[in-house]
């Protein structure tokens, strides 16, 4: 049984070609970035143009490259290390509730901290209102963040808006992208963002590699200090490997983005009209927004996520949970609990997200499947 990914979203494979440039820097010429000899600076040379890849990708200047370990590293650097910078001019920070984890935990570390944290509301596809960003900002509060493209809903936020209305305000915004690069235009000077962070595994890049924009001019602290690597942001010796192959994953993102825009929308569509034409009481999350082109979070009354995903795994499709576990039990995400949806949906929503390994076929057989395990579930618990 040839089995079917349906979890880009979490991760993707590393493509040849991202793998092909890191592999000689990591068999003859892993040499460090920062020494002064001959080998160290044909490594520096090899930084620089993956710096400079990353940069045209973003519109940015190189200098305002700075590589990290991870999304969630990117994150923290940005959000910490800029309130920290901006501690004697107030300490106040502005979210939502549905961003991610890593920027949820970082606001908690803030807060902890004697920062004050607003997190809004959000709307039934997962969006605040510009107006109300704009009214939750105070004369203390420093920095903001919103994602761009939800990581389980795909909705996309109007960040240039409220980028705008932050600038007007003084305050340095940060938007999560790490879900949309190669789905999304990422003109950091269009976006109007002061930071901007993405992680090289979400588009065909290896793990280990991020990289976090931060507009010149911007102040923000280094969190992990030791050296001076990365314009002194970001100290330890670079992965010289797992950022060059960031920089060709994301030149290839770009180049190909258009015509991987249109296949994967055409798929995530087809799927959606199969689903909901097939099974009854279910619901598209964040239909009528904006939403990246590859995520479908569709939520399925009288369901249990996790039963369903452990049947969709023995019929070899793999797909993902709208929602975490804790304490042993299965919960509806934060980000499903902010929707507001009616409480016999929010246990059983599920997010496919689609790549470059799908094709029709693999989404006809999930329409085929489905809507018989999805009976056979709802009898289960119909049972009990």
């Amino acid at each position: 049984m040839t089995r079917i990914y349906l979890d880009h979203a979490a991760t993707t494979p590393a493509r040849p070609e991202a793998v092909a440039a890191m592999l000689p820097l990591l068999r003859e010429s892993s040499f460090n970035p920062s020494s002064i000899h001959a080998e160290g600076r044909a490594a520096r040379a090899a930084l620089d143009r993956a710096r400079h890849a990353v940069a045209r990708v973003l519109g940015a200047k190189a200098r305002e490259i700075v590589f990290t370990a991870s999304g969630t590293e990117s994150v923290g650097l940005a959000l910490v290390g800029a309130a920290r910078a901006a501690a004697n001019r107030g300490r106040h920070v502005v979210t939502t509730v549905a961003e991610h984890r890593a920027v949820l935990r970082a606001m908690d570390v803030l807060e902890s901290d004697g920062w004050a944290i607003t997190r809004l509301p959000v709307d039934s596809a997962g969006l605040i209102d510009v107006d109300a960003f704009s009214a939750a900002l105070r004369p203390d509060t420093t920095v903001a963040s919103v994602m761009l493209a939800n990581n389980e809903l795909g909705s996309i936020a109007p960040i240039a808006a409220l980028a705008a209305v932050a600038r007007r305000a003084g305050v340095v915004f940060h938007s999560d992208a790490v879900q949309a690069p190669g789905l999304l235009a990422l003109d950091v000077t269009a976006l109007g963002v002061d930071l901007l962070s993405i992680s090289a595994h979400k588009f065909y890049g290896p793990k280990g590699a991020g990289a976090l924009y931060v507009r010149s001019g911007t102040p923000v602290a280094a969190q992990i200090v030791g050296g001076s690597q990365e314009f002194g942001l970001r100290a330890g010796t670079e992965n010289l490997a797992g950022i060059a192959g960031l920089a060709v994953a994301l030149e290839l993102a770009q180049a190909e983005r258009a015509a991987n825009v249109v296949r994967l929308a055409a798929l995530r569509d087809r799927l959606e009209a199969g689903i909901t034409a097939a099974i009854p009481e279910v619901r598209l999350n964040g239909a009528g927004a904006a939403r990246l082109a590859n995520v479908s979070s569709i939520a399925f009354a009288g369901v249990s996520a996790a039963t369903l995903l452990v049947r969709l795994d023995l019929e070899g499709i793999a797909a993902s949970a709208g929602s975490a576990c804790a304490a042993g039990s299965l919960e509806p995400s934060h980000v499903v609990e902010a929707l507001g949806l009616p409480a016999h949906y929010r246990r059983g929503v599920l997010r496919f997200s689609l790549g470059h390994s799908n094709a029709g076929g693999e989404t006809e057989r999930v329409i085929a499947i489905l809507p018989q395990l999805v009976a056979e579930v709802r009898g289960a618990a119909a049972v009990v």
